[in-house]
């Protein structure tokens, strides 16, 4: 299930890369909310597509949208700036089979940017670190995680819808909640962009900020979110220049990519619902 908003610029490689699994997926949803650009039309053209669309604007709705309408026991989510491995929906399949698990979620490796395998380690380390402090309600990733289909018909009445939350954390507290198990397995592991680099300083805090509010508003202990956010933040200025000045042909950083200034910025999806 891939929820889009103008992301004409990815969607044909992120369903190029789902077209390559090894194990071919029951089905694929494509839940278009309200792109202005081609993103619909390039997600016709694969024809294992099923194109949905969600008038409600945010990606809370698109990704809810996205789960009510899959019919497969296990409900798989990513973004369309998402890169999966060839084993992607096997690895999946084989997760939930060892586990049992309610929910999992997995790491992520960055692109579209210098020094990045120093940046995907570190985001790894953050991650195992949150996954064993909230081991009951172990953060997800909307770009890499999958969902029982009866855990999310169990939960989908309760969970949060506002602006400022990230829908994949607040869906992982009410899990929690249940007393339904989310875990983290670094088999599960994928490709993403790191277009909110490209954000304003402001757009940045807020993106950042709503991971610990996500948590907080439930009553949960945050402290440790916060200090995180408090060490990011200020190293927004070095994020935005290794993300500008990366050229993607060299693959390298670029003075001259950086002077060039031709930064195109993700929207934040915690900003904005209907």
């Amino acid at each position: 299930m891939i929820p889009v908003y103008n992301e004409a610029e990815r969607i044909g490689d992120c369903l190029r890369a789902v077209a390559q699994q090894r194990v071919r997926p029951y089905e694929v949803i494509v839940v278009d909310n309200n792109s202005t650009d081609t993103t619909a039309a390039i997600a016709a053209q694969f024809p294992f597509v099923r194109l949905v669309r969600e008038g409600r604007q945010g990606v809370v709705h698109a990704r809810r949208r996205g789960f009510d309408e899959a019919r497969g026991a296990i409900i798989g989510s990513i973004d369309a700036d998402t890169d999966l491995p060839a084993d992607w929906v096997q690895t999946v399949q084989e997760v939930f089979a060892e586990t049992g698990a309610s929910a999992v979620t997995g790491v992520v490796r960055y692109r579209d940017i210098a020094w990045a395998p120093l940046i995907s380690y570190l985001d790894r380390l953050i991650r195992r670190y949150f996954a064993h402090l909230y081991a009951g309600v172990v953060p997800l990733q909307g770009a890499n995680m999958a969902v029982r289909r009866s855990t999310w018909l169990g939960v989908r009445s309760v969970l949060c819808a506002r602006a400022g939350l990230h829908e994949d954390l607040d869906l992982a507290v009410h899990l929690g909640e249940m007393g339904r198990s989310a875990i983290l397995d670094e088999r599960l592991h994928v490709t993403i962009g790191s277009r909110q680099c490209a954000l304003d300083w402001q757009a940045f805090y807020v993106y950042a900020a709503a991971n610990p509010r996500s948590y907080g508003q439930h009553g949960l202990g945050t402290r440790s979110m916060w200090c995180l956010v408090a060490l990011v933040v200020p190293l927004y200025p070095l994020l935005r220049v290794l993300h500008q000045g990366y050229d993607r042909t060299r693959q390298r950083f670029s003075w001259m990519q950086l002077l060039r200034g031709d930064l195109v910025a993700r929207v934040n999806p915690a900003t904005f619902v209907d």
